[in-house]
């Protein structure tokens, strides 16, 4: 026998019916957004970030920070010492080098010298070599074969022994020094962006794009190289890094950026004869150069690690 419940007598209002309440749902945030967070996070990445903003801020200023003429000589005012030191003056703060030139000013023109050949070496590096190791990673089979060629054939070369043998032969100059360095460091951007281009390439994205007409221009400029830029922030600043340094070490062997530019490596040279009386001379633009590769190498690993969080751990 079935109970079936009673009906409400009549006149009585029908319960209400239960309201759930909506969900919530939390604002989704922008690939910006995230970045910036992860940024703030990372204290490497704000090291370097820090470090080199810097130096670009003070080279950008360079005339209005600098306090005298970088060029402007004085041989009765030679190598004064730092202000920290007992016989230092408050007129020149870093003292002065062997032609009494205000080596505070030096050094902040010199960061310019620096960044230039850094980031146009790269450049240039980054052209050659990612043009070439983006279409050996893409085509394959013959094309694959003469660009791994050309990149033993470039790894066989020694980079110091080359950028002396062009600089000796044609001359030391800001404009030489560039391009031998720009001509030299591409190998590694060519043997990154072959591997990243291989593994991009299998993707299903990409064989849809295939499949929907799109030409390899296209494939190669908004399907690869977008899903390969982490690679070559990676290798950018690493070659960056890589240049300023040969850099100076042309300029400290006289290969490099010729006098009177105001060159780290070139004022490093200029006071190897003083090393043991005034070695000043030689520690602040070395420290100079150190910080710079510093700010540089973190600011590179922390941008990877940023915009490609999933490949560490």
């Amino acid at each position: 026998m079935t109970v079936r419940p009673a009906s409400p007598p009549l006149g009585t209002p029908a319960p209400a019916e239960t309201v759930l309440p909506e969900t919530v749902l939390p604002p989704s945030r922008s690939p910006a957004a995230i970045a910036l967070r992860r940024g703030l996070s990372h204290g490497g990445f704000l090291i370097g970030a820090g470090l080199v903003g810097l130096i670009v801020l003070v080279a950008l200023a360079a005339p209005l920070v600098a306090p005298h003429d970088p060029y402007a000589q004085d041989v009765s005012r030679r190598l004064i010492p730092p202000i920290w030191h007992a016989k230092g003056t408050a007129e020149h703060w870093l003292g002065t080098d062997k032609l009494g030139r205000d080596y505070l000013s030096r050094l902040i023109y010199g960061s310019q010298i620096s960044l230039l050949i850094g980031v146009s070496a790269a450049l240039i590096s980054g052209v050659i070599g990612t043009t070439l190791g983006v279409l050996a990673g893409y085509y394959g089979g013959r094309v694959d074969a003469v660009v791994s060629y050309v990149v033993t054939t470039r790894l066989a070369l020694p980079v110091v022994l080359v950028a002396l043998a062009m600089a000796s032969l044609v001359g030391g100059s800001l404009k030489v020094v560039v391009l031998v360095l720009g001509f030299l460091l591409w190998d590694r951007f060519a043997v990154v962006t072959r591997a990243a281009t291989r593994q991009v390439r299998a993707q299903d994205f990409v064989a849809a794009a295939k499949a929907s007409g799109f030409g390899a221009g296209r494939i190669l400029g908004q399907e690869i190289l977008p899903n390969i830029l982490n690679a070559l922030i990676v290798v950018a600043t690493l070659e960056m890094a890589h240049a300023i340094l040969l850099e100076a070490a042309l300029s400290f062997l006289g290969l490099g950026v010729q006098p009177p530019l105001p060159s780290w490596g070139l004022m490093i040279a200029e006071g190897k004869p003083y090393m043991f009386f005034q070695p000043w001379v030689i520690t602040i633009p070395g420290i100079a150069l150190v910080v710079l590769v510093l700010g540089i190498n973190l600011l590179g690993d922390g941008v990877r690690d940023i915009t490609a969080p999933e490949g560490r751990t």
